[in-house]
């Protein structure tokens, strides 16, 4: 399987969650050069949000490379 993690040359976001037992890891980079990372289920929770409402789609520029 290819290596979903976002990098600058691939931003996105990537959120992991093998089993109900075992904790969310989310990892975020966005064209702007803001990265982060999460690790928990609320972290990564607030981390989806955070990046879905300031990066990502929210620069109205179609997630365009610079």
């Amino acid at each position: 399987m290819a290596d979903l993690t976002p990098t600058p040359d691939r931003p996105g976001l990537h959120v992991s969650k093998p089993s109900p037992n075992t904790p969310a890891t989310g990892s975020a980079v966005c064209h702007c050069g803001a990265s982060a990372t999460a690790t928990g289920d609320s972290q990564v929770k607030a981390l989806v949000e955070g990046y879905t409402a300031s990066h990502g789609p929210a620069h109205g520029d179609g997630g365009g490379r610079r």
